[in-house]
């Protein structure tokens, strides 16, 4: 729908004190024209505490929040959101979620009170070919979503929607639900995932926890390999990390971190630019690597 005629269907339904519904007013602006294309991001999130720690990361991230168009809405795809099946949240006012335990009660007192938008939600579940999308209204935003984004955008004031990931379906199922999302670039939206590429918490050096570029040897030789992956636009190789070998192993010991990038790359075509940024090793075990995807 374009501005003028959202306008124009405005007036009249507000003539004679006769206010247009809410529930119209936001699936209306769910289908504003289109925007200039807008990139596409994954953050490596890390620990919690980044939330409230300056560092190298944090001011990562806010110089990306103004290097890109400000968002009209955005959809993070969050590591930390795992169910059976795919979700979208669908409330006006998702939650902050403290899912972690054992930190300082300043993290916990951290609220992010972006507004949610049950219109977008729908139509996210209406753009799904092939594919069940329910809608949720009991989630939020779990700290995979707000730690990053309240460096991005501190303001709390765009409106946020979470995506979850279905934990029984292979890496394919989600690189090729991304490649459905590719539409919404045009229309404001941000995309997010946000996780970690290496993500071994059993075999973090906790007396090094804040020790950056600093990773184990099999840590580095993933990283290295995946950003070689990820600047050849060799997505095969990065669906399939199982192949990958030993380092690959015990980088993804579990999916969950990795499994967002497989969103952002989908949403990849020919005449987007790739950049790597935060790109350290933390702890032995972890990496902070970002990816930007944008048509600059």
């Amino acid at each position: 729908m374009k501005r003028k005629e959202f306008l124009r269907l405005f007036s009249l339904l507000t003539v004679s004190g006769t206010m247009m519904p809410l529930n119209l007013i936001q699936k209306i602006q769910a289908n504003l024209e289109k925007t200039e294309r807008m990139p596409v991001l994954f953050l490596g999130h890390g620990n919690p505490m980044n939330a409230i720690t300056e560092n190298v990361f944090t001011r990562g991230f806010r110089k990306m929040a103004e290097e890109i168009p400000k968002p009209k809405i955005i959809l993070c795809i969050s590591a930390h959101w795992e169910t059976a099946g795919t979700f979208v949240t669908a409330m006006d006012h998702p939650r902050t979620i403290h899912d972690f335990r054992g930190f300082p009660a300043e993290l916990y007192e951290v609220q992010y009170p972006a507004p949610g938008s049950p219109a977008f939600a729908k139509e996210i579940q209406e753009l799904a070919s092939g594919v069940s999308i329910g809608l949720d209204d009991q989630w939020g935003l779990d700290h995979g979503a707000w730690s990053v984004l309240k460096h991005l955008y501190p303001g709390a004031g765009i409106p946020v929607i979470q995506m979850s990931l279905d934990y029984r379906q292979p890496p394919e199922y989600h690189y090729n639900l991304g490649k459905q999302l590719a539409g919404l670039r045009e229309k404001g939206v941000l995309i997010v995932g946000s996780g970690n590429l290496v993500h071994n918490l059993g075999e973090v050096d906790w007396r090094n926890l804040d020790k950056f570029d600093y990773g184990f040897d099999w840590a580095l030789e993933a990283k290295a390999k995946m950003n070689q992956f990820i600047r050849d636009r060799n997505h095969n190789a990065l669906i399939h990390f199982e192949k990958n070998g030993k380092a690959f192993e015990m980088a993804i010991p579990s999916p969950e971190h990795y499994l967002p990038l497989l969103y952002v790359l989908a949403l990849q075509d020919d005449h987007d630019q790739i950049r790597l940024y935060n790109d350290l090793a933390v702890a032995g075990s972890l990496t902070m690597t970002s990816v930007k995807i944008s048509p600059e």
